[in-house]
């Protein structure tokens, strides 16, 4: 049965104490030496390919075997035990149980719509969730008896096999073999089975491409909202040399920053090459992440001349891990790849008297990312946004896109990184284009480009349908170009659920049921009202609402038209006063339009107007 939520309890017991993660399951079954015999048991015996190496069916065929395994990580010490589902998904399953009838996933498009949606593998994918959680429950509840101390059970959440953001298919780079709705849809249905089955934790870890993880931690916040139940998330990626995560090119840090709107009890890094690969880019995250910290490195590069495949001895990770831990890195440490129980045991000697990572206060600064991070902080320059990629406003991007010149149309992206915009807004709202599709074909073509992909992307649309199309292919945290109350409260609060669902930041604009809003007294009512509903309601983070007052043309001969330039710097002043942490933007060519083809004029207006702005 679904477990309290015990995250009071796990920040009591992290205030006083680093927490001790189990070790390798995989490894310590390798050493086992099990045949594929014991692998398929009476059960399988007539699969469609080898189930050697297949552990998480082990506590179906072995169950013996793995309730071995986690009774000696427990006696090592371990705090906390993973259930046996790193492949717990019917996209991971279907590496081993193909759909019959359905070509292999690497020639046929449709194969993963006949996974997600086949009764059988499902059923199988249930199973093994709810089966690995019950025996860790069982064993967590009966040492925690028999030492006195709480034992807690992590559902493991592993990345899949493919990748959301890497292309498979150089002829065409827009081809995935996955999409982030049939992803969701196989997280979804194990993260049920793992809260069916007592988990304490929803664990997303090894994580290679960010955006697989925002498809699960997207398929929790659904199971939380629709179960109304929450349970500590903690998320770990996967590190490589630079600090990167490791298919898809995505810094540490910008890492972080496209995963912090889950509210995770945790944010870290496992596997890895080994702890001192891992070092550097552990003492930034716990510099600068504002949840709990999790490292649980590899025993090192793997190594095929020693007893485990791995280099690292007990004594090397006691070493190594108690030095994380005296340097304050740590608030959780554990074990992945080559870590046995004996390594375990020695993590658990290395921090048992070490004074635990405090978490600093959070910096209410928003927080951006594409593979690079980008933060919008107090004393930062105006953040550029480049508008050459918007069908409505280049005449130039929008020839290109309808004539099919999308390798042009790159070039205009790439152009504008180049030239210093920190942020690019996408927009393809244009009759006679399919914004929907071309939305998302265009943001997987930019996937493959890493001299465009590191700065954040703005999505922007008029059409709700296609922001959600274009998020769906942000591995990074990006902005939402908009939302407002154009359509009343309860479709403002939709989108800003949403929103927050995909992690990204919104542009809100000054508009209500009434209309736009023109002078200073609309602006800052519907400014107010917007704030209040998703700061107090939707639990929105301040920093990452971003106001336009509107910005309306002066000096068009209409008396009532003279005030909109004061109207909106006095709006942008209240706001800053009155809504903490929100930023302003606005759209400055439209001040001085009605002196359009007069560019000595415009510029000198817009020179001014940004001053006193």
């Amino acid at each position: 049965m679904p477990q309290p939520n015990c995250e009071s309890e796990l920040r009591s017991a992290l205030s006083r104490r680093i927490l001790v993660i189990d070790g390798a399951m995989g490894t310590t079954i390798g050493l086992l030496k099990l045949s594929e015999a014991d692998y398929r048991g009476t059960r399988f015996e007539k699969p469609v390919k080898d189930l050697k190496g297949h552990h998480d069916l082990l506590h179906l065929t072995k169950p013996a075997v793995i309730e071995d395994i986690h009774r000696r990580f427990l006696e090592a010490g371990a705090d906390i035990i993973e259930t046996n589902t790193f492949a717990g998904t019917s996209i991971g399953q279907s590496e081993f149980f193909p759909p019959a009838g359905v070509a292999d996933h690497r020639k046929c498009p449709e194969f993963f719509d006949h996974v997600v949606n086949n009764r059988a593998l499902n059923e199988l994918v249930w199973e093994i969730n709810m089966e690995s959680a019950r025996l860790c429950r069982r064993l967590a509840d009966e040492w925690a008896n028999k030492t006195g101390r709480k034992r807690y059970v992590a559902g493991a959440i592993g990345p899949t096999t493919v990748s959301l953001t890497q292309f498979p298919n150089v002829d065409d780079l827009s081809f995935r073999h996955f999409t982030f709705d049939q992803a969701v849809s196989a997280y979804r249905h194990q993260v049920q089975a793992l809260i069916e089955g007592g988990v304490d934790i929803l664990l997303v870890e090894t994580i290679f491409d960010t955006l697989n993880a925002k498809a699960a931690l997207a398929a929790i916040n659904d199971v939380f909202a629709t179960d109304r139940l929450r349970l500590p998330v903690m998320i770990s990626a996967a590190v490589g040399n630079g600090g990167e995560t490791m298919v898809s090119g995505q810094l540490s840090e910008a890492y972080l920053n496209a995963v912090r709107h889950a509210k995770p009890l945790s944010i870290g890094f496992n596997c890895a090459g080994g702890p001192e690969q891992m070092r550097p880019h552990l003492a930034e995250l716990a510099a600068k992440c504002d949840t709990f910290v999790s490292a649980y490195p590899n025993a090192g590069l793997p190594d095929a001349l020693s007893e485990t495949g791995f280099p690292y001895l007990p004594g090397d990770m006691e070493r190594l891990m108690g030095e994380f831990a005296a340097s304050g890195f740590l608030n959780f440490a554990g074990g992945c790849c080559g870590n046995t129980p004996e390594h375990i045991a020695a993590i658990a000697r290395a921090v048992e008297h070490q004074a635990p990572r405090q978490v600093p206060e959070p910096r209410h600064e928003m927080q951006l990312s594409g593979s690079r991070p980008y933060n919008v902080r107090a004393d930062s320059n105006f953040l550029m946004i480049g508008e050459r990629t918007n069908v409505t406003g280049s005449p130039k991007f929008s020839k290109l896109v309808k004539e099919g010149k999308l390798d042009e149309a790159l070039a205009v992206a790439r152009q504008q990184v180049e030239n210093g915009a920190n942020v690019i807004d996408i927009n393809f709202d244009e009759g006679l284009l399919d914004s929907e599709a071309m939305m998302t074909k265009f943001l997987l073509l930019i996937q493959a480009e890493p001299e465009i992909t590191k700065v954040p992307i703005m999505v922007d649309s008029s059409k709700w349908s296609v922001i959600e199309a274009g998020l769906k292919c942000l591995q990074g945290k990006g902005i939402v170009n908009s939302i407002s109350l154009k359509e009343g409260e309860d479709k403002f609060r939709e989108s800003a659920r949403a929103v927050l669902r995909y992690g990204a930041a919104a542009v809100v604009m000054a508009f209500d049921e009434q209309g736009q809003a023109a002078d200073y007294d609309a602006k800052i009512r519907i400014c107010e009202r917007a704030y209040r509903i998703l700061v107090d309601e939707v639990g929105f983070p301040p920093e990452d609402i971003i106001f336009d007052p509107n910005i309306l043309t002066v000096a068009t001969g209409i008396e009532e038209h003279n005030n909109y330039a004061v109207d909106f710097i006095n709006a942008t002043r209240w706001i800053k006063a009155n809504l903490p942490h929100a930023k302003v933007s606005g759209g400055v060519s439209n001040i001085s339009f009605s002196f359009r083809g007069n560019n000595v004029v415009r510029e000198a207006m817009h020179s001014a107007f940004l001053y006193h702005a």
